[in-house]
């Protein structure tokens, strides 16, 4: 009888327990999980507006970067043409060359003042000088360039700007620009100097357009090179 008792109120505890265990599972709320709404109005959140460039924006940044490119590769073909000169120059004295003379002479009339004047060769720069008072113009002449160069053919680049100097009926040329470009090849021999007269001069007649007026002519001349015997003389 007390084993029949004890085993009731076991399976009373038994049955109370798990009773109140579902009571308590089917009572608990679920877990917390983002909803759907939240996670798409996340998603579509719009980006902050950008202000469009106008036209007209957009062309003078193009130009502008144009520019900038155009000036970085003149200054990396300017660089590779003063290197090449300075390779031939320095291979000159190891194996031995020519000397190249130039000379500029002016024979214009006082129509026209010349301004500016630059000169490559081969490609770089030698000689560049500006004067708006036209002091240049007063020089008959003036040396560009004397120095060794290696034996060969080679380019010559002329530019020169004249402004002009008009008086009484010819006043109005003092308004003008008048720029002349012109390139020449000439060769030096080895052991040799070879000079090149640049002559700036007006071509045609009186009925010439004063704008066709200047031109550029060129005289070559070749010669021995000089060197110094032991008497310090040289042999000519």
């Amino acid at each position: 009888m007390r084993r029949t008792v004890a085993l009731s109120g076991v399976v009373a505890c038994i049955w109370a327990g798990g009773a109140i265990a579902m009571a308590q599972t089917a009572g608990a709320p679920p877990p917390s999980t983002p909803t759907q709404g939240s996670a798409a109005t996340k998603e579509a959140a719009p980006a902050a507006p950008t202000k469009p460039i106008d036209a007209g924006t957009y062309a003078v940044r193009l130009r502008d970067l144009e520019q900038r490119i155009n000036e970085l590769k003149e200054q990396i073909f300017r660089s590779k043409a003063r290197l090449s000169l300075l390779a031939e120059t320095v291979l000159e004295g190891v194996v031995g060359g020519g000397q190249a003379v130039i000379l500029h002479e002016n024979r214009m009339s006082q129509s026209y003042k010349l301004v500016r004047v630059v000169y490559a060769l081969d490609g770089a720069p030698i000689f560049t000088k500006a004067d708006e008072e036209g002091t240049l113009g007063d020089q008959k002449e003036f040396e560009v360039y004397n120095g060794s160069i290696v034996p060969g053919e080679h380019t010559l680049t002329v530019n020169l700007e004249y402004r002009g100097h008009g008086y009484g009926v010819f006043a109005y040329l003092k308004g003008y620009r008048f720029k002349v470009r012109s390139t020449y090849t000439f060769a030096v021999p080895e052991g040799r100097v070879s000079t090149v007269h640049v002559v700036g001069y007006e071509k045609g007649g009186p009925t010439t357009p004063l704008e066709e007026r200047p031109a550029v002519r060129y005289i070559e001349r070749v010669e021995r090179q000089a060197r110094p015997d032991a008497s310090g003389e040289g042999d000519r």
